[in-house]
């Protein structure tokens, strides 16, 4: 399911031969991918969310059932099977990647299938369960709908309705869980994850230990090997037998697209017309993405990425629990919404500004001034607040009491205490003037209706912490790239 991928890095390939002067029939194949009006597409420069979605349907996207032949080298069934509801049509694949501007650095999270979530964004009465079920669910009510009200309906119309009720949902529910905003969303299916794969001659992987799953039809060995397209497709769909089930699955995806990328760029696909032609060819017909993402910018853009530069998380969990009859994670949102926030749009680093050599004016001592603080506001107390921070800003505290109600507040100063004052003054956004009655040395500070603690003398909130991405527990870290670009999973 993450052959999504392969489109991203197919387009990549096929600017890199727009630009090299190949004829316009890359530029039309690469404008003819697309087709969904799930969402309103963002920028498709600079910096933008990405969500990688692979479905695990065992029909194509008219809604027909997949021939038999192609079920069984997927394994994924039968037939009948699927007519009988196997397989359904979960995310079970989701990839949450963020681009930074100048699109040469890229991090991404996976969101584990099982995170138990209230769904955004879905058609029917269901609004909790699976993340990954959020699609499916708003599928099967939007095409029951529509059965209902137009009975006539075609089969491919219906298949391509609901799909889009299913993206809609499951862009939005990811939206709701991380709070990010995404801009882009690339899709396919088994069927299509395994044609590209054909194409592209099956991918290298290692792998840490021996495997074997019937299900998935995964029978590998431990160490690095070379896996066909069918055995691509088990690689990434494994999840029973591996000591952390899905969680470990998501690391397989991960590390599967870093092969791809590391693959496409040392093994001369992105200059060879007849791989290239043959991948757009397969895309156009399985990738589905918002038909507003504007792939050959997207592309020409990416050209500087590599698979050191793009960076892989699991999303943390709670714990395990049966809820509603499901084996299912126990997640903190607020946590996870921090985790993605923080990684995605770090707090720039701020540097100290370089001394300048000007003329340097010297300002009288704020322990030179005494300032004097009467409130005539409505806040009880403000003036001591005032008078309190002014201190401990350095200046030397005189009177605090009450006076007659003002309307506006006001700065005035005695002989000697201007400059203080001025500065005093701009705090209120006042201008500060001097009084004949005011002692020399002092500052007086007449507090109106509208007085408040002005910001800047209030007391700083330390920055919060920067969210730490946890390495430890059944999701782990990050999958790390070698010099290679293969890492090795469970």
């Amino acid at each position: 399911m993450t052959g999504v991928w392969y489109a991203v890095t197919c387009l990549a390939a096929a600017v890199a031969l727009v630009v090299s002067g190949f004829s316009y029939f890359v530029v039309r194949d690469v404008a003819s991918i697309g087709g969904s009006h799930a969402i309103a597409s963002g920028p498709s420069v600079g910096a933008q969310n990405i969500l990688l979605m692979g479905l695990e349907s065992r029909r194509d996207w008219n809604g027909n059932i997949l021939p038999n032949n192609i079920l069984a080298k997927l394994h994924a069934g039968n037939a009948q099977a699927v007519a009988n509801g196997t397989g359904g049509n979960d995310t079970n694949t989701l990839i949450l990647i963020h681009i930074f501007a100048g699109g040469k650095r890229a991090v991404g999270f996976s969101i584990p299938r099982d995170d138990w979530v209230s769904f955004a964004g879905t058609v029917g009465p269901q609004q909790t369960g699976k993340i990954d079920q959020a699609y499916g669910v708003s599928m099967f009510y939007e095409q029951a709908g529509l059965r209902q009200q137009h009975p006539s309906m075609s089969q491919d119309q219906l298949a391509f309705l609901g799909n889009e009720a299913g993206r809609r949902a499951a862009v939005a529910t990811v939206e709701q869980l991380t709070g990010v905003h995404v801009d882009h969303f690339a899709e396919v299916n088994l069927d299509g994850f395994y044609e590209l794969a054909k194409v592209f001659g099956g991918v290298e992987v290692c792998l840490n230990h021996n495997v074997y799953d019937p299900k998935s039809g995964a029978h590998f060995h431990q160490g690095y090997q070379h896996l066909d397209a069918a055995q691509a497709l088990s690689f990434v769909r494994q999840r029973d037998g591996l000591p952390n089930g899905d969680l470990d699955r998501t690391h397989r995806q991960q590390a599967f697209i870093d092969s791809v990328m590391y693959q496409l760029r040392t093994e001369g696909a992105l200059s060879d017309l007849s791989k290239v032609s043959a991948l757009l060819s397969v895309a156009k017909r399985y990738v589905i993405t918002d038909a507003g993402w504007n792939l050959l910018d997207f592309a020409a853009e990416m050209r500087g990425l590599n698979s050191r530069n793009l960076v892989f998380h699991t999303l943390p969990i709670k714990g395990y629990a049966t809820i509603d009859g499901q084996d299912a994670n126990v997640i903190n949102v607020r946590y996870i919404q921090r985790i993605v926030h923080d990684t995605f749009y770090p707090q720039p680093v701020h540097r100290a500004a370089t001394p300048h050599r000007a003329a340097v004016v010297v300002k009288p001592s704020k322990g030179t001034t005494t300032v004097d603080v009467l409130n005539g506001g409505r806040v009880i107390g403000l003036a001591g607040r005032v008078s309190a921070a002014l201190v401990k800003a350095g200046y030397q505290a005189g009177q605090i009491a009450n006076i007659a109600a003002r309307t506006a507040t006001s700065v005035g100063y005695g002989a000697g205490a201007a400059v203080n004052a001025a500065a005093i003054a701009k705090l209120f956004g006042v201008t500060a003037v001097p009084g004949t009655n005011i002692a020399p040395g002092h500052v007086e500070i007449l507090l109106g209706s509208g007085a408040a603690l002005p910001s800047a003398l209030a007391p700083s909130k330390p920055p919060p912490a920067p969210s730490i991405i946890p390495t430890t527990g059944p999701q782990g870290g990050a999958v790390t790239v070698p010099k290679d670009g293969i890492p090795c999973v469970n």
